[in-house]
């Protein structure tokens, strides 16, 4: 069966069971099928050949990618609960309210927080100067990402920074639930002193708030400098100070990724080349690190996210940081001199290109370099004295012409001769397919580039079209690296576009992937997260809230095919053919060298069960094994925050007979099968 018939059989085929499943009527769903595809049977024999193929399976075949949107940094994964606490937003109190106060008044039967610059201000730019008239009735809250989430008895460290106290006595922190209840306050006694000190009490809140706020009052008449309020769970990642969500990091420890790519994405060319990402302002000290307004604050008018900023908390050495401890490969994603071509599209000269070029040398340095070095010592002082390791370096976000090219070109050439152990990633742009794909894939084999980054956002159709992809690709180019990919479903927005039909949809095309891993050599799933009440694009793998997160069905097929990699490459074939949908069947097989495993990765997309019978050709496997069953009663069933285990994988035990193993495949299933091999 040709691509083009396949595709379109496809196609009628997931209308047809869309429109039963929304029906409530799957009588109707297997005579669809019998009508589109007469060639669809409900058994297939299948071989499995041990034969070497000589290719191996990557370990970083299967990696995440990071890039702050969603409200996926602030807000998010770095576990900060003050929202603009350094008063370093454009609007400097944006997140603050002051209710008893009026800007154009004098407060005498209250107080008001001025907004103050610092003389020499450079990250840290701004504080408030509050000045106290009536302690009964100046208050001062802060909202946080969409509310602030605390967990019952659970600790939280409270820290802020004073200076040139006069006449205030004390000051009282509360955390309050919607009714503003009090669930937890501390106080602090601040000194009298004209420099700036760092104040700090922790705060265990008796019930659990989703959407609470911070509240701080004063006592005593007088004023005092403040800055740099934050407020952290003690309950981090691995327990680091002003850390990580720990529950965040634990979905992405679980997907046992073998590389890290960040930090994007768009927001590296940004919407200007003001406003791209600069990796040296994310280091150092975090107090001093510059904010920064995030190009997803307006890019989309129907979503805009006027409070959307990068504190830069969760900075370049906290991301290689945390892909040490994901035992990921860190493979950060650098500017080349270009703005989003889908915003302004600006571009720095040729001439004036050597900054861009410095910043990427100093980033290997920065990574890898001696502690004697400028960069290195100060990745020592941040407390990694060893280096990174860092083998990769990705130059420019979806680019795309001869503009980007010949900036490329440079990028490359220095590379090379300065850094030969590093791979460099390039890209033939934003899409699939079209002339400037083309265009980029001619430029890449003329340059003989290591690794391109391919992106794919499409229907679940596409994704079952295209499972065999890379089957034509020509083996002697550059390798690939799907960065970005996800299955969008039609007319579904949120949540509910991460439903079964897309995960199901990319397990098909991931199977594909998997055959080509002498070509592929990097995968990663795209976006990563997204707040429930702050997002700006969907799907994404993970969502989260304030205090809960839920892995998508997305994820759970993510997991299986990255905790099941295998080592090596093996054939599974019906007809002498690899499987890319026929009879709704597509497959793939590895061999683990290190569990002594051979594993089978079997989508059915049929809305019936088929049975299968796999002939094992020239290797004997032992009598026991297991099935692990991913699968839903409809396509449109997604994981929620009230229902998050709704699609969840399923273990069985499953028994080989000498030479054969017969499966029974649910409707509509991801089947992982593994046996130990004799």
């Amino acid at each position: 069966m040709n691509k083009k018939i396949k595709g379109a059989i496809t196609a009628l085929l997931l209308l047809a069971i869309a429109s039963s499943c929304k029906q409530k009527e799957p009588q109707n769903t297997v005579e669809n099928n019998k009508a589109v595809s007469k060639e669809f049977e409900t058994k297939s024999d299948l071989v499995v050949d041990f034969s070497d193929t000589g290719i191996v399976i990557q370990p970083t075949m299967y990696g995440v990618f990071f890039e702050d949107i969603n409200f996926g940094a602030d807000g998010g994964i770095y576990a900060e609960l003050i929202k603009n606490r350094s008063f370093e937003f454009p609007n400097p109190k944006m997140g603050w309210h002051e209710p008893n106060s009026v800007r154009y008044s004098l407060n005498g039967d209250s107080g008001f927080a001025k907004v103050t610059d610092y003389v020499n201000g450079k990250g840290n730019k701004r504080y408030v100067h509050v000045m106290v008239e009536n302690d009964q009735r100046y208050e001062l809250y802060n909202e946080g990402f969409r509310g602030i989430g605390v967990k019952a008895d659970a600790k939280y460290d409270l820290s802020l920074s004073l200076a040139k106290n006069k006449g205030i006595t004390q000051i009282s922190v509360a955390l309050l639930d919607t009714t503003n209840t009090v669930v937890g306050q501390t106080n602090i006694i601040p000194k009298e002193h004209e420099e700036w000190q760092t104040y700090t009490a922790t705060l265990q809140p008796n019930k659990t708030v989703a959407k609470g706020k911070l509240k701080i009052t004063f006592s005593g008449k007088g004023s005092i400098d403040m800055d740099l309020v934050s407020l952290f769970p003690q309950e981090t990642w691995k327990g680091r100070k002003k850390g990580l969500r720990k529950d965040l990091v634990t979905l992405l420890d679980g997907l046992n990724p073998g590389f890290v790519r960040f930090p994007g994405g768009c927001i590296v060319e940004g919407m200007n080349l003001d406003n791209r990402y600069q990796w040296k302002k994310t280091v150092g000290a975090w107090d001093q690190r510059e904010l920064m307004i995030n190009r997803w604050n307006i890019e989309f008018p129907n979503k805009n996210a006027p409070d959307y900023f990068q504190s830069f908390g969760l900075g370049f050495f906290e991301y290689f940081q945390l892909s040490e401890d994901l035992g990921a490969e860190p493979l950060p994603i650098l500017g080349c001199g270009m703005a989003c071509q889908f915003n302004s599209g600006e571009l720095v000269p040729l001439e004036d290109l050597d900054p861009y070029v410095q910043d990427a040398l100093d980033l290997i340095e920065f990574a890898n370099g001696s502690t004697n070095t400028k960069w290195g010592s100060l990745r020592k002082e941040m407390g990694h004295p060893e280096p990174f390791q860092m083998k990769y370096i990705g130059i420019g976000n979806e680019q795309w012409g001869p503009e980007y090219f010949e900036r490329y070109k440079v990028f490359a050439a220095i590379l090379a001769e300065k850094h030969p152990e590093i791979t460099v990633v390039s890209t033939p742009g934003p899409f699939p397919d079209g002339d400037m794909f083309e265009y980029g894939w001619e430029q890449l084999n003329e340059l003989d580039v290591a690794l391109v980054d391919e992106h794919y956002y499409k229907s679940p159709e596409w994704f079952l079209e295209n499972a065999d992809r890379y089957d034509s690709y020509d083996r002697n180019g550059p390798k690939v690296f799907a960065g970005e990919y996800a299955a969008h479903p039609k007319d579904k927005d949120g949540i509910v576009e991460n439903n079964w039909q897309a995960a199901l949809a990319e397990a098909a095309f991931m199977t594909g992937l998997e055959r080509n891993a002498d070509l592929v050599h990097l995968t990663s799933y795209a976006p990563l997260m997204a707040h429930a009440d702050a997002w700006q694009w969907a799907p994404d793998l993970i969502w989260f809230n304030n205090l809960e997160a839920v892995p998508t069905p997305n994820y759970q097929v993510q997991k299986l095919f990255s905790n099941n990699p295998g080592t090596n490459l093996i054939g599974i074939t019906k007809n002498d053919k690899p499987l890319t949908g026929q009879n709704n069947l597509y497959a793939s097989a590895v061999i683990d060298s290190n569990t002594q495993e051979v594993i089978f990765k079997i989508v059915n997309t049929a809305s019936q069960a088929q049975e299968v019978n796999i002939k094992l050709k020239g290797q004997d496997v032992v009598d026991k094994g297991t099935k692990t069953v991913l699968t839903s009663d409809g396509l449109e069933e997604i994981n929620s925050f009230q229902n998050p285990n709704n699609i969840v994988p399923q273990v069985e035990e499953i028994t080989a007979k000498e030479d054969m193993v017969q499966l029974q495949l649910a409707p509509q299933s991801l089947n992982v099968v593994k046996f130990k091999i004799k």
